[in-house]
């Protein structure tokens, strides 16, 4: 029994090889095909203002009947490989993905003389006796810290020959490839392929030109696409999300990066963008193909409007902390702020999701050339809502504060009286809002301009001064902590 149970172990272990043989002379045999951008037939491209490109590629494959090695090129350099789905256009059932897998070790002269270790080469160099090029072959032994070679039966190394080989490996791209096995009905299908890349982002510039009254702009928006991801998108159908999208990094490497999204708005502008509603986003679809090179920055326009109503605001701001001092200046020459802002509205010629983004804003001079005044960063602002930008500081108007009175009235009640002096420098009156940023719960017994409670903890006062002059704010406060 046991030389029996022997002889039929041993037969096993043939039977296994002779299969695992056969399998593998399958693998080795069964058909390999490129395919490359030649075969796209479109391509989509959606992008985020995070870094980040969603891509559908859709190409036409001939696939033989059985299994075939599909390697699927021309795809982005920085591309999400965890993120890759390919799926058939045509008759389910004709097509299925049994493997997939993602080659990124390109090809470079270090990696192809590490492949060639152990192998033949040909070294090509100039005979300094003949002065003519000559050939030998050579075994490669080793790349390690230069090259080792077996030439006959000696051994050498700093060879001045130039090294020629045979072919490029198998296992090495000359560019990042996607490749999958795929077992076919044995007819053309076409396929898409989605997937996630890093290396390209998308951000919204905005110009706004006042006009000379300070009271009236011009916007004009456009889109700046940055194309950093490895490849290049002809006659793309574009989209644009914008948004906080939430990215989760795993413990992995760069391939583990997964994608999950928040809230976003965005903005399209007639008629180069459409807009549409879809889930938590606006999504806007250029209304024509774009190609978006490699390397390329490209712009397209976003949005312009005209008269759209503006207001100036001169803003000085205290602080909290001073209602914990006694007497005397805190601030003196205090600087006043500078700031437009404008509704976002539909009766303002706009009413149209803005999208988060730097808006630069000019004003002409006397002899009316156009003159940068400010830029301020803005975050996405819905239809209906206002978009506050801050400019500056204003050279001509000073102010100054100063603690007049400050006593405890009981054991948590404290009152503070203060004294605010603008000047206007100016040849024409202004008005400054003031803004006290005052804690506790707090009560104004007296003031020499009128307030308004904002907040829960801010006084706001509107004081005028005319051309060349100064005014005066004095309040009390009664604060309880």
């Amino acid at each position: 029994m046991r030389y029996l149970s022997g002889c039929m172990l041993a037969s096993c272990l043939i039977l296994i090889f002779h299969i695992s043989a056969s399998f593998a002379d399958e693998r080795d045999t069964r058909p390999a095909l490129s395919s490359t951008s030649k075969e796209q037939t479109s391509v989509s491209l959606t992008v985020y203002n995070v870094n980040l490109g969603l891509v559908k590629d859709q190409r036409v494959l001939k696939l033989p009947e059985g299994l075939t090695e599909v390697r699927f090129m021309d795809v982005a350099a920085q591309i999400i490989p965890t993120s890759v789905y390919i799926r058939s256009l045509g008759r389910l059932g004709m097509m299925q993905v049994l493997e997939q897998n993602y080659e990124y070790d390109l090809l470079n002269p270090q990696k192809l003389m590490d492949k060639y270790v152990g192998k033949e080469v040909k070294l090509f160099y100039r005979n300094p006796y003949t002065d003519k090029e000559e050939v030998v072959n050579a075994t490669l032994l080793s790349n390690n810290n230069g090259a080792i070679y077996k030439i006959g039966n000696e051994i050498t190394f700093g060879h001045p020959g130039r090294v020629v080989f045979p072919s490029v490996p198998d296992n090495l791209m000359s560019r990042p490839t996607l490749v999958w096995l795929l077992k076919s009905a044995g007819v053309e299908n076409k396929v898409e392929a989605s997937y996630l890349t890093n290396g390209i982002n998308w951000r919204a510039d905005y110009v706004l030109t006042l006009n000379e009254g300070d009271d009236r702009a011009d916007i004009a928006g456009w889109v700046t696409i940055d194309n950093k991801s490895g490849s290049s998108y002809k006659d793309a159908r574009l989209k644009l999300i914008a948004g906080d999208v939430h990215r989760v990094k795993e413990e992995a490497d760069y391939r583990d990066k997964m994608v999950r999204a928040a809230k976003a708005e965005a903005m399209p502008s007639e008629p180069q963008f459409r807009q549409e509603e879809f889930f938590e986003y606006h999504i806007y679809t250029l209304q024509r193909p774009s190609t978006i090179r490699d390397n390329q920055t490209k712009q397209i326009s976003l949005v312009d409007a005209s008269n759209v109503a503006v207001r100036k605001e001169l803003v000085f701001k205290g602080a909290n902390y001073y209602y914990f001092s006694q007497y005397g200046d805190q601030m003196p020459k205090q600087k006043v702020g500078v700031f437009v802002e404008f509704q976002n509205k539909k009766d303002n010629n706009l009413g149209i999701p803005l999208p988060k983004g730097i808006v630069r804003v000019y004003k002409r001079d006397g002899e009316g050339g156009l003159q940068f005044v400010g830029e301020d960063s803005i975050d996405h602002t819905p239809k209906d809502e206002k978009v506050r930008i801050m400019l500056g500081e204003a050279f001509d108007v000073v102010g100054t504060r100063k603690q007049t009175d400050w006593k405890k009235v009981s054991k948590n009640i404290y009152e503070a009286s203060f004294e605010i002096l603008l000047r206007n420098h100016k040849k024409e009156g202004i008005t400054v809002k003031v803004l006290e940023p005052i804690p506790g719960d707090w009560t104004i017994l007296g003031s020499s301009h009128e307030y308004k409670k904002t907040e829960a903890f801010m006084a706001e006062f509107s004081v005028t001064v005319q051309a060349d002059q100064e005014a005066k704010l004095n309040y009390t406060v009664r604060m309880k902590y």
